[in-house]
């Protein structure tokens, strides 16, 4: 095999509080020209150093020693003037997060312009043809039209996209892919896989691929190599990887998948909330006197329950509602049509003018004083109901750092909402952070830390403890597990199936992962564009999908097969 890039030995440090602190331990690896090669390892194993260390896009507290011939041509210890030329052109760079990687201020075509103006001289009507060429080729609609949008006017896939649209316009021999997919939903997902497979084919490159997804890896790759700890424990040609796995950390990551069946809830469990033709339009204003010119129509006539001991997984892509839904449940958006939560309408008025008063006769909207002040004192009798109930509501979000402030310690974040709700306990409270950081798994002695000394598995324990201390009725767990690795997942399921069988807890669980939706949920809805497209008890809606866009889904997370999918 004629290999395009030569890894011998290669040992990353970086210095850090005058100790060195390595990274990458002695690792060696080819990619071959038109190869497919997955670094494949969990959070902090080295895959993405080891990455950019190739053409030495680390910052100045690193060191590299070891060889990376790229080409014939040594990398390491180059001159800054010969890495530039190979950066962008020969070898380009895909990175997880697209957001984060465009200019938020700059256009399509500024951000691409730059890169054709800077490696390849291209400028003017030239540029803009090849920038059209390129958003084509990657599978952006009515390219032309988009060259003035911005980054966030895209979805997360077409962000993502744009991404390798920039990565692909000075035509690299080598694509590094760095977690390319794991923000995105799972059909999604797949296109851009697909896509890459595509762009490989077409463009003769080599890709090498960093995921912690073995699911990816069988999909995509032609050899894997698995990090853990800085080192290469295994590599080979991926089939023989999955059929025969030597190493224990490569059938430990094999293994990590969420499996088994939640507990089976009586059937006369108590309804924690539910909700009758739920729905959520946000207006559209425009105009100097701010008119409502039309609705971004969020959620149509959502009907759910969710009961006690019972888990309601709602799956669907970006932007079909799901967040917007759970949100409207626990009153934090408004919405129009019924909520029921513990037996209490907690409803939100139809603007005040047709709300039932409690005799069961309309109120008729007034001009008068009177009826100005009891509409007053009825808003802040009903911001007192809220206040009692959210103690019962919490919710846990998908990026526990973003989630959690830096400048309080662990102690402080998880104790926040005794004081918010009254339960001011000072002699007691940190006993009760100390027991609920034990019933999550995280040592009590390490509360004094700041969330950015944890792992992010760690730290999602940390969200759980500080919504679980309030011992609520419901959590709403917003893609609780979607950035963790495979193997952290799995802990974070079991977790949260242990809570949920000790303390009766109702979940309504958001997720784009089918594997994780199928090990946690009863019942499932699945929802497209704001609508309830399929609903139902888990096992028919895995193993019968009665609609296409459900077939759609499960195609997507879980290969050719769009039914009869078994539920271990």
């Amino acid at each position: 095999m004629n290999a395009l890039l030569e890894v011998r030995d290669l040992a990353v440090y970086f210095r850090q509080d005058g100790m060195n602190v390595e990274a990458v331990r002695g690792i060696s690896f080819d990619v071959g020209k038109g190869e497919t090669v997955a670094l494949v390892g969990e959070s902090g194993s080295g895959k993405s150093v080891s990455a950019l260390s190739t053409v030495s896009l680390l910052p100045e507290s690193a060191s590299i020693t070891g060889s990376v011939i790229y080409s014939g041509r040594q990398m390491v210890g180059a001159p800054e003037a010969d890495l530039r030329k190979v950066r962008g052109n020969d070898i380009s760079f895909v990175f997880q997060e697209p957001m984060t990687s465009l200019n938020p201020l700059h256009t399509l075509e500024k951000q691409i312009r730059e890169s054709l103006a800077h490696h390849q001289g291209l400028t003017g009507e030239a540029a803009r043809t090849r920038i059209i060429e390129l958003l084509t080729k990657v599978g952006i609609d009515s390219p032309e039209r988009r060259l003035k949008s911005y980054p966030h006017e895209l979805s997360g896939g077409q962000r993502q996209r744009v991404m390798i649209a920039m990565a692909l316009a000075n035509g690299p021999q080598l694509l590094v892919a760095d977690e390319p997919t794991t923000a995105l939903d799972v059909t999604v997902e797949a296109q851009i896989l697909d896509l890459l497979y595509e762009l490989k084919q077409a463009e003769a490159m080599s890709l090498l691929f960093i995921t912690h997804d073995l699911g990816i890896v069988r999909r995509i790759a032609d050899r894997v190599c698995v990090m853990q700890d800085g080192r290469i424990v295994e590599q080979g040609a991926t089939e023989e990887i999955f059929r025969n796995p030597r190493h224990s950390y490569t059938r430990k990551l094999l293994g990590a998948q969420a499996a088994g069946l939640p507990r089976p809830v009586p059937d006369n469990a108590e309804t924690v909330a539910e909700t009758d033709g739920l729905r959520v339009w946000f207006p559209i204003q425009r105009g100097l006197l701010r008119r409502v010119v039309g609705h971004v129509k969020a959620v149509n006539s959502a009907s759910v329950s969710v009961r006690v001991g019972e888990t309601l997984g709602i799956v669907g892509e970006s932007g079909s509602g799901k967040t917007t839904l759970a949100l409207a449940i626990t009153r934090l958006v408004r919405s129009q049509g019924r909520i029921a939560f513990l037996g209490r309408d907690i409803s939100y008025e139809n603007g005040g003018a047709d709300r039932q008063s409690r005799s069961g006769t309309k109120e008729r909207p007034n001009d008068g004083g009177s009826i100005r002040f009891d509409r007053f004192f009825r808003l802040g009798s009903e911001r007192r109901m809220l206040r009692e109930l959210r103690r019962d509501m919490q919710i846990v979000f998908q990026d526990p750092y973003g989630s959690l402030s830096p400048r309080m310690t662990v102690e402080e974040i998880i104790s926040e909402g005794l004081g918010v709700h009254g339960i001011d306990q000072r002699g007691s409270r940190r006993d009760l952070v100390a027991k609920i950081m034990d019933e999550v798994g995280l040592d009590p002695m390490s509360m004094h830390r700041y969330p950015h000394e944890f792992s992010g598995g760690q730290r999602q324990r940390i969200a759980i403890a500080r919504a679980m201390i309030l011992r609520p009725k419901l959590l709403v767990l917003d893609e609780p597990t979607s950035a963790l690795d495979m193997t952290v997942q799995v802990q974070i399921v079991e977790l949260l199936r242990d809570l949920q069988r000790r303390h009766g807890l109702a979940f309504l669980f958001i997720s784009h992962d089918l594997k994780v939706v199928r090990a946690l949920s009863h019942k499932i809805v699945v929802m497209k564009q704001g609508d309830i497209v399929e609903t139902g008890d888990s096992r028919s809606v895995f193993e019968d999908p009665q609609t296409e866009y459900t077939r759609e889904l499960m195609t997507a997370a879980f290969g050719s097969r769009a039914s009869g999918i078994q539920v271990s």
